[in-house]
């Protein structure tokens, strides 16, 4: 007699997916609120970076925090309280976040709304760490990787819908406005769309917490210790810091009316402090690893060569997400994109993040029990879909939207690379990394239409990274899966960096050389997915084994 199945908890799986849908849209609309901060706050394209930076690195010290908690109390905070109440405390401590940002508003100040959106980012940390396993908790197992990429799907949505939301809430319309319209706007608008931002995290908090079926799902588990990686996160925090402290203070030097040799001397010494942290990051992971394979004792799941690069796999595939969409805006401002003036950048921006959502709708496929006859078609079928509703979006937003029909080339590009990959997480890295690198290239060697092609083309090839890498990760860890992934999501921090690294060097080298960063990124990407197979292959371990792709 079969076993009957565990019915889906749908009203809660709706508020959940509301969760992974304010991911996208806040992070997306980030990419329309940085060129606004810019021509307020005159900023210049490194400044306007730090809110990338603040975003993100919140990531970083949410996930660190969650860690040592665990590593001095030997419970994970998160199966203490459970996911249920840490989503609810995660949502109330970005509507926080939310009224942080109103406040620096109403004082004008830019380093507030810095903090505003780093507190939001914050308890985005908590609830991602608990949102995946609430998801699988809302029925029956079997069908958990579905409704996990069902919230990755809908996160995409939202990076999709983000730029055109925000653009409508601080410009009044999503036509075409000038420079000079966002220069004149008053920043009342922005305590008008994060009024309402944060009422949504009142009111999804409140969802969870009286709903009665929603399980606590508390966990009682004792974690792994692992001291001498606990100290080596802390130590390379304090060196971040004082990387950081230099890069912050010299945000509110004017270089307005500067002679060029003291602009020049500024952002060499920006970009020094900023490349000091970036070696920080990578020498740490590197060096403790090292140190790992003589000892092992006390270094938990860093021990693992293949997880200290999948961290900085995961540190590069997010900074280069973000660090391409967040330029995008200043890129095709040139004459030889377009000169396109901010708010006209937003259908590009919204394609650019729009990519992603077709890359993940279309791995999502995999997740679902169906022949390869069917699973084939679909895979040709779901990214024209994809694609055609954001040109529809688009154009209800009444955008001239027939100088990226063509982009459907792009696209068709990346149905290849899904029949090539074929669901091994190793071949899909390497051949969406390569692609990755091509674009990147392409783009640097030619300018108007081809080259922002290529450049958006970047969100279809970062769009199925994530589980890859996380899979090849965690792969053979055993005990120490649950801090391996731990240590991942700390490494979203690559948002917070690597776009302000871009940003110093479009103020050095023009935005458009600027994007040499992205082809780095890809590079490693394409390294890893190499290296990790020889590692995984003298550990026994079948690194070619199908996974389902979501999204993040």
């Amino acid at each position: 007699m079969s076993q009957s199945k565990q019915p889906t908890n749908y009203g809660a799986l709706g508020t959940l997916v509301t969760v992974f849908f304010f991911w996208g849209f806040i992070a997306a609309g980030n990419s329309v609120f940085i060129p606004f901060c810019k021509h307020y706050f005159h900023l210049d394209q490194f400044q306007s970076q730090l809110i990338d930076f603040a975003f993100y690195t919140a990531y970083y010290i949410g996930a660190l925090v969650l860690f040592a908690y665990g590593a001095f109390g030997g419970k994970d905070l998160v199966g203490k309280w459970g996911f249920k109440r840490s989503i609810v405390y995660g949502l109330l401590f970005s509507a926080l976040g939310a009224a942080t940002m109103i406040m620096a508003v109403k004082g004008n100040t830019f380093p507030g709304m810095l903090l505003g959106l780093f507190i939001v980012a914050l308890g985005f940390s908590l609830q991602q760490t608990a949102a995946q396993p609430f998801a699988i908790a809302l029925g029956d197992p079997s069908t958990g990787t579905s409704r996990v990429n069902l919230g990755g799907g809908v996160n995409s949505f939202g990076t999709s819908v983000g730029p055109l939301v925000v653009a409508l809430a601080l410009f009044g319309s999503t036509a075409a406005i000038t420079d000079e319209q966002i220069a004149g706007l008053s920043l009342s608008k922005v305590i008008t769309l994060y009024t309402g931002v944060g009422l949504l995290f009142v009111a999804a908090a409140a969802l969870f917490f009286f709903s009665k079926k929603v399980p606590s799902g508390i966990l009682e588990e004792k974690t792994e210790k692992a001291n001498k990686a606990l100290y080596t996160l802390l130590i390379m925090t304090g060196l971040l810091i004082i990387m950081f402290v230099p890069v912050f203070n010299s945000y509110k030097t004017d270089l307005t009316n500067a002679p060029k040799e003291e602009i020049d001397a500024m952002q060499v010494y920006r970009l020094k402090w900023l490349i000091g942290a970036l070696i920080v990051v990578v020498g740490g992971l590197l060096v403790a690893n090292m140190s790992a394979k003589k000892k092992p004792e006390g270094w938990g799941a860093m021990q693992y060569p293949q997880l200290v690069l999948g961290m900085l796999g995961i540190f590069a595939y997010v900074g280069v997400e973000v660090a391409i969409g967040s330029n995008l805006g200043e890129l095709l401002k040139r004459e030889s994109f377009g000169s396109h003036e901010a708010s006209e950048a937003t259908p590009y921006i919204i394609m650019y993040w729009g990519s992603l959502m077709i890359g993940r709708w279309t791995g999502a496929i995999s997740a679902f029990n169906m022949s390869a006859r069917t699973k084939l078609i679909l895979q040709f079928i779901v990214p024209l879909v994809a694609f055609g509703i954001l040109i529809g979006l688009n154009t209800l937003a009444k955008y001239d939207m027939k100088p990226l029909y063509y982009y459907v080339v792009c696209v068709f590009i990346q149905i290849a690379a899904f029949y090539i990959s074929k669901d091994k997480p190793a071949r899909t890295l390497l051949v969406f990394s390569l692609l990755g690198v091509a674009a990147m290239v392409v783009g640097l060697m030619t300018t108007g239409t081809v080259a922002i092609y290529a450049f958006l083309s970047g969100g279809l090839f970062c769009s199925i990274m994530w589980p890859s890498i996380f899979s090849l990760s965690i792969a053979g860890l055993g005990k120490y899966t649950s801090q391996g992934s731990a240590f991942l999501i700390m490494m979203i921090l690559g948002g917070g960096i690597i776009p302000p690294i871009q940003g110093k060097l479009a103020d050095i080298m023009g935005i458009h050389h600027s994007y040499v960063i992205a082809a780095v990124c890809f590079a490693y990407l394409a390294f890893f997915a190499f290296a990790v197979k020889g590692i995984l292959k003298r550990q026994g371990i079948d690194y070619d084994a199908e996974v389902s792709a979501g999204g993040h």
